[in-house]
């Protein structure tokens, strides 16, 4: 994707823990020439190799896991919070503009034998059922439940390409308190991006060095 110099993140501990956060992702390929994606969470993990990858699953039943083979290249991109910037809140006169957070990730598919899917459907429901008052396991599922999973083809992608991009109204460090004041008066994605810039803001990373 396109990101200008100033707005690209190539901090690896924080895209990472990014891609943590924000795993519902979507993954494209190409299906008779047509790009195609699926909406799905893709989870950060390590292969045998301990090399970076994505692992999913998608329907057998989606045509998108018709072109999905050992060794084809797919993106998969993430979005974090976004919010419009209104230029009624610089200083000077300036059109308005959107800050946003978002991670695209280039790879190579490696299709999971069925008990490398069930192990990576097991640690995927174990770790989202943890927020669970009562939380379920496969591992309690009935023989005849568990049959939906030969419905499914899982996958893993090794990464080879990341392109992240955090544009925080960078280069209008004069504006950032009327900015950020602002979306701290709307809604959940407009608190985050105002967070993520007093996570980058002159005074926080002054007071932070002087603890």
């Amino acid at each position: 994707m396109f990101i200008p110099e100033h707005y690209q993140n190539q901090n690896t501990k924080e895209i990472h823990s990014f891609l943590k956060e924000n795993s519902f992702g979507i993954l494209i390929n190409t299906f008779n020439g047509k790009p195609w994606g699926t909406h799905i969470p893709l989870e950060l993990s390590k292969n045998g190799h301990n090399k970076d990858v994505l692992v999913g699953h998608i329907a057998k039943a989606n045509l998108q896991s018709k072109n999905l083979t050992n060794g084809d290249e797919v993106l998969c991109i993430f979005n974090g919070p976004h919010s419009y910037i209104s230029s009624s809140w610089y200083k000077a006169e300036e059109v308005p503009t959107w800050n946003y957070i978002a991670v695209h990730v280039y790879g190579t598919v490696k299709i999971q034998t069925s008990e490398e899917l069930l192990k990576s459907l097991h640690e995927l429901v174990d770790k989202y059922e943890q927020q669970s008052e009562q939380p379920i396991s496969l591992n309690d599922m009935s023989k005849k439940t568990m049959r939906q999973v030969s419905g499914i083809i899982g996958f893993e992608i090794e990464i080879t390409d990341i392109q992240a991009v955090n544009k925080l109204s960078q280069g209008r460090e004069h504006d950032h308190p009327k900015i950020i004041s602002e979306l701290e008066k709307q809604g959940a994605s407009e608190k985050a991006i105002a967070e993520e810039m007093k996570k980058r803001s002159p005074e926080q990373t002054s007071d932070q060095a002087n603890i």
